[in-house]
């Protein structure tokens, strides 16, 4: 009776013996992931938890292997209460951060594997483990911004191959003797081919995965609360790069003076602020100041300027700003939409700022909502908006737009009846030159058939068509000069538009912006300057634009009636038309990838295959576009469709037959003839099992064939054995023939 209890209900001890993991290896490998999961999470968010969670979960992983098969009921008591404490913490920062919940949960994550490694037992108790280092690392991979998650990466693929090899045999019961027996088991080489192999198809289908911004998860990640102190009116603007006057070192104010002699600073951009003058000279020096995942490539406008003072701009109304305030249960501001018509689209955009900026918040056009660490922020009459604080290190805010799409032929009809506040502050211009730039603009125009700038010959007639041209005359007409000090200083009586177009015959980047907004003014179409940094350039593994300094420049604005304000790029080599949403972004990345690469080909071949893939767009766009046709045009699409898979069919089977070919006439005369002969029996339903060997193969032919096939598969298989194994040249010519009449192709 005893027996059969024991038998029926064995002790704990043996039980938990049964399942007991003994794999050393197994399990040090399991802790490695472990290991890199935490400092994948460290690194991507600038955190330090693996100060404390490496050597303590080291030291857990170690008490766990000498306590293995003990019951530790004590210790779990420990846990179950340490793993309590762990989900108060973590609920308290919960309620503190709801604005980006990542780095909480990773860390409580952390928290609690550091816990559960302090009892570690069985196989499946390492599976935890190694499912929350690949948690681990998925957070940190939706948190890094930069390329330095790449190599945390790779290792942990590269441990989590063999970590899983054992693993399976972990779970078909295979023991190994000897510490560290198991290493055998993974071949390197095979281990290595494997890794290439998962690390190209990963790479292949990120370039190649479509990013439908419709099917992005909206998060919404803010920095902390900064509680600013003191009075915020909104009017003040904090550009490090300049200097009150009557002070030497940097400071605020709505409208100081910058560096002396005409010498702009070289780390901050001169244009960020209430009022800025183009008679500066000098260049940045690169520096990266914020990284932006956006649903949309576009223009992070900062500001706009609507009064020109003949050597720069000033914001007329810059004391007239309307303040938004925040709930304290909410990250968000809502602010005002200007009333438009015209198709929009909503894009979300992310910001995280990497070096310290102005008090003035990037957004792309007209943004709706704003989630801000600061309870408060200020939106001025030309759509810019300002902070109590100014941008530092690591600040993230996330801002969505109401982006209007630019419909080129209806803003060609719009007229030119504006609004009385239009035209009141967006065609000012000096008298001194109003005319002559007036003059200047009509002669322009008047020539327009004759200089052939653009391709059209049609009048122009809208103030659509009119900006175009102008902005692309003075792309063609006129040049940046190489030294950034190369222009002399403007007199204290010279204006900077009329020394543009009639002394200097060019100018720096942003007096381009000017002098085209100055010339539309004066043709009567209301326009304004417009700053703020382009894109960037597009980091296709992290998904994030990376914005420098130098990115930052100024463009202009013109006004179209009931459509709002549309920008216009006159600066060379600038596209005229700003990156908008116009553009597809469902294969953003492959597009990125692929500009990368034309741009180490020669210029011949990047046009060929620049126009095959336009065909194929073309192509893959009016096939789609059959299935919008109603039931005729989804006939059609799913007749070509079938065509186009049976060809393809076709030609896989024919490239697969040629590749076998190419393989087949590499190989010595009897191997050749011998894997011929497996691939017809193959054919014919006779596959050859990979543990069976010729001879084995040979003996159960007869057993699928006619006894006169079966012969020839024998002498075959007895001739490739021979010749493999016992060095013995075989009869070719008779193998030759014998196999032709099983085929039935004589010679």
């Amino acid at each position: 009776m005893r027996l059969f209890i024991d038998q029926k209900f064995p002790p704990l001890a043996v039980a938990k013996q049964i399942e007991v993991e003994d794999s050393i290896l197994f399990r040090v490998l399991v802790q490695v992931l472990v290991i890199v999961g935490i400092v994948a999470v460290d690194i991507a968010g600038g955190t330090q938890i693996s100060l404390w969670a490496i050597p303590l979960s080291t030291i857990a992983a170690t008490w766990s292997w000498y306590r293995r098969r003990s019951r530790n009921i004590t210790l779990k008591f420990c846990i179950a209460l340490g793993m309590l404490v762990a989900m108060g913490v973590f609920f308290g920062k919960l309620l503190g951060q709801l604005n980006d919940t990542r780095l909480v949960l990773a860390e409580f994550l952390i928290q609690i594997q550091v816990f559960h490694s302090f009892d570690v037992p069985r196989r499946k108790d390492l599976g935890y483990s190694i499912v929350i280092g690949l948690i681990l690392l998925g957070v940190a991979g939706t948190v890094s911004q930069t390329l330095a998650f790449a190599p945390i990466l790779g290792l942990f693929l590269a441990i989590a191959l063999p970590t899983l090899v054992l693993d399976y045999r972990s779970r078909l019961g295979i023991k190994q003797k000897g510490k560290f027996k198991a290493i055998a088991l993974t071949n390197v080489k095979s281990s290595g081919k494997l890794f290439l192999v998962i690390l190209g198809l990963g790479l292949l289908i990120f370039a190649f995965l479509p990013r439908f911004p419709g099917y992005q998860l909206r998060s919404f990640p803010v920095s902390q609360t900064i509680d600013f102190k003191g009075q915020f009116n909104g009017s003040n603007i904090a550009n490090p790069g300049y200097v009150k006057e009557g002070k030497g070192g940097g400071g605020t104010g709505t409208g100081g003076a910058q560096r002396s002699e005409g010498k702009a600073d070289s780390t901050f951009y001169y244009g960020f602020n209430s009022t800025i003058d183009q008679n500066l000279r000098g260049e940045l020096e690169p520096k990266i100041v914020m990284r932006v995942r956006s649903q949309a490539e576009g223009f992070w406008r900062v500001l706009a300027f609507d009064k020109y003072t003949g050597k720069g701009w000033e914001i007329s109304r810059n004391e007239q700003v309307q303040k938004v305030l925040r709930s304290s249960w909410s990250y968000q501001l809502s602010l005002p939409l200007p009333l438009i018509v015209g198709k929009t689209k909503e894009v979300v955009q992310t910001y995280t700022v990497v070096s310290q900026l102005p008090n003035l918040i990037p957004a792309l056009a007209h943004p709706k909502q704003v989630y801000f660490p600061t309870r408060e922020i200020a939106m001025d009459l030309e759509g810019g908006l300002r902070s109590p604080v100014g941008l530092g290190e690591d600040m993230s805010y996330t801002v969505i737009s109401e982006v209007p799409y630019r419909d080129r032929a209806a803003l060609q009809q719009t007229g030119n009846k504006y609004p009385k506040n239009i035209q009141a502050y967006y065609l000012q211009i000096p008298p001194e030159i109003k005319n002559k730039v007036r003059d200047r603009t009509e002669e322009i125009l008047a020539k327009y058939n004759q200089e052939r700038v653009a391709k059209s010959t049609k009048p122009l007639t809208s103030a659509y068509e009119k900006t175009l041209y102008l902005a692309q005359y003075l792309k063609q007409r006129y040049t940046i000069p190489n030294n950034p000090l190369g222009l002399p200083l403007l007199a204290k009586d010279e204006d900077l538009v009329e020394a543009f177009l009639f002394k200097n015959q060019g100018g720096y980047p942003d007096q381009f912006s000017t002098t085209l907004t100055i010339m539309l003014r004066s043709i009567g179409i209301p326009s304004r300057l417009v700053a703020g940094f382009s894109p960037g350039k597009f980091n296709p593994f992290t998904g994030l634009y990376v914005v420098r300094n130098t990115d930052a420049y100024a463009m202009s604005e013109v006004y179209f009636p009931r459509y709002g304000w549309f920008a216009f790029d006159p600066i060379p080599n600038h596209p005229l038309i700003p990156p908008s949403i116009e553009e597809s972004q469902t294969f953003s990345v492959l597009r990125k990838f692929w500009q990368w690469i034309a741009g180490w080909l020669p210029s011949p071949i990047t046009g060929l295959l620049n126009n095959v893939f336009l065909w194929l767009g073309n192509a893959s766009a009016w096939f789609f576009a059959l299935f919008s046709q109603g039931w005729l045009g989804t006939l059609t699409g799913l007749i070509i469709a079938t065509g186009l898979g049976f060809v393809s069919w076709l030609s896989f089977g024919q490239w697969r037959k040629w590749l076998n070919h190419r393989k087949l006439a590499k190989l010595p005369p009897m191997e050749r003839l011998y894997r011929q002969m497996l691939a017809w029996t193959a054919n014919k339903g006779d596959f050859k099992h990979s543990s069976q060997t010729p001879l084995e193969y040979a003996q159960s032919s007869y057993q699928r064939h006619a006894s006169t096939t079966a012969q020839v598969i024998e002498e075959i298989c007895q001739a490739y054995v021979g010749w493999r194994y016992g060095s013995q040249s075989p009869n070719l010519s008779y193998l030759l023939q014998r196999w032709q009449t099983v085929r039935g192709k004589r010679k």
